[in-house]
C-alpha cells in the first residue's frame, strides 16, 4: 500500500522542481516558484500538524467551482449537466460571496492546501472572486478557462498575480476543439496563448482525453505544437460519460494503463513541460483520491462534494469550514467504501458508483 501523504508530498515537490526548471530563463517567474517551494514545505508541515492534532488528513488539492455563468455551450459539459453552469442571462445557482470565498481560501492556506483549481462555469466571469484568490499568496490557483475571455486586462492581472495560472481548455486540434466547443473557439484560445506567451507568463492547457483522441493529444507532434505556443503545463482529464450513448468514449483498464505509459514517456521526452493526469492510475494509490483523500470539490454555493463528477453533499464549507467538511459522514463513508474495494477501472469511480454514493446521504 502506498503511503499516500508521502507520495503526494513528493509529487508536489516534483511538480515544483519541474516548474522551476521551466522558468529559469524568466527571473520574475523563477523567484516566484522558488518562494512557493519554500511555502509548500511549510504547507506540508501544516498538513502533518493537522493530522496529528485533529486526526484528519488534509488534501493538498482542492477544486472550487466559483462561477455559474458560461459564455459557451460545450457538448457533454458536466457543469451544465450537474446544474452548476448556465448561460450568463439565465437564472444562476446560488453562489458564495467573494468574502466567503476568501474565508475558504484563507482556511485552506492555513491547513496546508497547495493548489486550488478554480473552475465553473467560466471562472473568468468572476473577477471579483479571482481577486480574493490572488491575495492568498500561499496557494497556487490554476484557473480552468475556455480562454475566450482573456484580453489585455486579464493578461495584466495575471502578470501582477503569478499565483493565478491560466489553464486553457482544448480538445486537441482546431477541428476537435471547435466540434465540441463551438466554431472559432480554438483560434480564440490560441490568441489567448499568444498574449500570455508575449508577457512570458506561465500557463497550461487542459485536455479531455477519450478512447478516440488520447493517442493524438499525447503524440510528440501535438505536444511540440503546444510547446511552441508557450504552453508548459498539460493537464489530461479522463472523459466521464453522462449518457450511455457516449460510454464508449470512457477509458477502460487497458486505456488507463496505456495512458499512464504515454504520460511517463512524454515526461521523459519533454523535460521542459509538466504533465498531470486526472484521475490517473489510482490503483497505484490504493483507490479513488476524492472525498478528501487527495482532493475534494466545492460547489458554487459552498457544498462540499466528493469530486466534480459526484455532486452529492451533506456539508457546506461556508457554515462549517473545510476541516469539518473533511470529517463529514458522507466523506467518511466514501473513504470506507473505497477501502472495501472500489477502484479505478476507467472514467470516474464515483460516477460508476453514483447510486451507492447518493444512498450514503441517507444512511
Amino acid at each position: 500500500m502506498t503511503d499516500l501523504s508521502a507520495y503526494m508530498a513528493e509529487s508536489i515537490r516534483g511538480i515544483m522542481k519541474s516548474a522551476y526548471l521551466n522558468v529559469l530563463s524568466n527571473p520574475r517567474e523563477a523567484r516566484f516558484v522558488a518562494r512557493m517551494q519554500r511555502t509548500f514545505s511549510t504547507s506540508e508541515r501544516r498538513r502533518k500538524a493537522t493530522q496529528e492534532s485533529a486526526g484528519v488528513e488534509v488534501p493538498p488539492f482542492l477544486i472550487a467551482s466559483i462561477a455559474t455563468a458560461c459564455n459557451l455551450q460545450c457538448k457533454g459539459c458536466y457543469a451544465r449537466k450537474n446544474g452548476i453552469a448556465a448561460d450568463p442571462d439565465a437564472p444562476q445557482k446560488t453562489t458564495l460571496s467573494p468574502d466567503q470565498w476568501r474565508a475558504v481560501f484563507d482556511e485552506a492556506a492555513s491547513l496546508g492546501v497547495n493548489f486550488c483549481l478554480l473552475a465553473g462555469g467560466e471562472p473568468l466571469t468572476r473577477r471579483d472572486i479571482l481577486e480574493q484568490a490572488a491575495a492568498v499568496k500561499d496557494i497556487i490557483f490554476p484557473i480552468f478557462t475556455n480562454g475566450t475571455m482573456i484580453g489585455a486586462q486579464y493578461v495584466a492581472f495575471f502578470r501582477e498575480h503569478l499565483n493565478l495560472v491560466p489553464v486553457i481548455s482544448l480538445e486537441g486540434d482546431a477541428g476537435a476543439t471547435d466540434q465540441r466547443r463551438g466554431k472559432g473557439v480554438y483560434e480564440r484560445a490560441l490568441l489567448s496563448m499568444q498574449m500570455l506567451e508575449k508577457e512570458k507568463l506561465f500557463f497550461g492547457t487542459s485536455i479531455t482525453v477519450t478512447t478516440e483522441n488520447y493517442r493524438a493529444v499525447t503524440s510528440p507532434d501535438y505536444l511540440r505544437q503546444l510547446r511552441a505556443m508557450g504552453c508548459r503545463l498539460v493537464f489530461y482529464v479522463e472523459y466521464v460519460p453522462f449518457d450511455e450513448s457516449t460510454a464508449h468514449l470512457a477509458f477502460g483498464d487497458e486505456h488507463v494503463a496505456e495512458m499512464e505509459q504515454l504520460v511517463e514517456a512524454r515526461r521523459e521526452e519533454f523535460g521542459d513541460m509538466i504533465f498531470l493526469s486526472f484521475p490517473g492510475d489510482e490503483k497505484a494509490l490504493d483507490g479513488c483520491l476524492a472525498a478528501g483523500r487527495g482532493f475534494f470539490h466545492i460547489g458554487p454555493d459552498g457544498a462540499a462534494e466528493p469530486c466534480p463528477f459526484s455532486p452529492f453533499s451533506d456539508s457546506n464549507v461556508a457554515s462549517l469550514g473545510l476541516l469539518k467538511a473533511l470529517q463529514s459522514p458522507l466523506f467518511q463513508r466514501i473513504r470506507s467504501a473505497r477501502a472495501l474495494g472500489w477502484e479505478h477501472t476507467g472514467g470516474c469511480t464515483l460516477y460508476e458508483h453514483r447510486d451507492e454514493v447518493e444512498a450514503m446521504l441517507t444512511a
